[in-house]
Parts: C-alpha cells; sequence; structure tokens
C-alpha cells in the first residue's frame, strides 16, 4: 500500500525531512518496529523517525552499479548478502546483460561488506524476522537501489516490510509496491515532475561516514 501524505513539497534539509516523516510515520500501526537508514543518507533521515517510534536503529548498505565508463550512470544496485538489481529497461538499451557487470558488481557487494564492518563497529545486525522493518531514505528516484537494499531485508522474514522516504519519484513508488519489493511506501512528498533528490532540499550535503556512525553511536548508548 502507498501512504502519501504531500504534494510536492520540498525541504530545509535531511534534519527537517526527516522529522516531517515521522510525524506521518508516528500516526500509524506498528509492531515490534525497526528502523534502518539506508547509507549514508538515509541514516539523517532514519535518525528521526527511529526516535518517533521509540525504535531501535540499523544501518543498511546498497552500492550503486554503474554503466561502463559512466561511473555517475547507475543502472543496477547490490548489498553485502543479497541479490544484485538491475534496471532492466536501462540494460537492454545499453545492450548489457548481467554477466557484463558480475565484475562490478563484485567490487560493489566488497565495498558493501567493508562498509558493514566500519558502521556497526562489531556490532551484531539487528534481529529482523517477526518484526516490522522500515527501510529509510532521504529520497526516491529510479528505485534500484531501494530495491536491492528491500530485496536483503526481505531475506530476513520480517513480518512487514515498508519502505520510507520524504520524497518519492511516483512510478518507482508505485513499483516498488506493485512489485512486491516492499509491503508499503510511506513518503510526505510525490510530485509529478520529480527530477533528482536533492532539488527537493535547499540543503543537501553529503552524508559523511562520521555523521553515520555518530548517529549510530548515539542509539546504541540510549
Amino acid at each position: 500500500m502507498v501512504w502519501q501524505f504531500g504534494g510536492g513539497l520540498s525541504f530545509a534539509d535531511r534534519a527537517d525531512a526527516g522529522a516531517r516523516l515521522a510525524d506521518r510515520l508516528a500516526d500509524m500501526p506498528w509492531s515490534d518496529p525497526v528502523v534502518l537508514g539506508l547509507a549514508r543518507g538515509g541514516v539523517p533521515v532514519a535518525v528521526h523517525v527511529a526516535d518517533a517510534l521509540r525504535a531501535p536503529l540499523d544501518v543498511a548498505v546498497a552500492r550503486k552499479i554503474a554503466a561502463p565508463g559512466r561511473p555517475e550512470f547507475g543502472i543496477g544496485a547490490v548489498t553485502a548478502d543479497g541479490p544484485p538489481c538491475y534496471d532492466e529497461r536501462t540494460l537492454a538499451a545499453l545492450g548489457l546483460t548481467p554477466d557484463d557487470l558480475r565484475e562490478d558488481c563484485e567490487r560493489e557487494r566488497a565495498e558493501a561488506r567493508r562498509r558493514l564492518r566500519r558502521y556497526r563497529q562489531g556490532r551484531d545486525p539487528m534481529p529482523l524476522a517477526g518484526r516490522d522493518v522500515l527501510l529509510v531514505d532521504d529520497g526516491l528516484a529510479t528505485g534500484v537501489t531501494a530495491r536491492a537494499a528491500l530485496g536483503e531485508l526481505r531475506g530476513a522474514r520480517p513480518s512487514r516490510l515498508v519502505f520510507a522516504a520524504p520524497v518519492c519519484a511516483r512510478e518507482s513508488r508505485d513499483a516498488l509496491c506493485a512489485g512486491g519489493d516492499a509491503d508499503d511506501v510511506v513518503c510526505v512528498s510525490a510530485p509529478r515532475e520529480f527530477g533528482a533528490v536533492g532539488s527537493w532540499y535547499r540543503d543537501f550535503g553529503q552524508t559523511s561516514d562520521e555523521e553515520v556512525l555518530a548517529a549510530l553511536a548515539e542509539r546504541t548508548r540510549t
């Protein structure tokens, strides 16, 4: 199910976006929820969601797989242990197959594992089986990174798997539910003309590893 609460809203920064998303999520029913921020930009948004739901916070990592020779053009994504996810239409348009990208995929998988080790600092991952699991990011554009992360989380057997972001492209948002990647998708804003995620923030500076580590350490202490 899609839960949308606004039209074409913009946000001051990730803290503002997280607070507004948390307000919407706090009014919904949850069963033993756990919140995962999609690193890196999703973590400062997820902090506010975890606080509002009084839920533990963990981190998820998905790495972009770029088109050959075009490092900024993401056509897929992969997590530490889940299956890779590709934009099939883009692959076909470029005349590529997953086998063509196998080496890139394994390199990005290794980097995802390295980042998870760094972010968790020796902590075990949160148990997810039988719980409501919310994957939070700062926005949803093509959806390929979210799909990769959701695919890995689905294997942990949550009772309900939810994707939440302050702003989502409508087509990608609807596809997550239609394809069964998420049981529910929650967003504050889903503008008709989307563009890039950063265009809906007045301040969209890069989130650092240090900010991710600080947020996770603080929630672990509390």
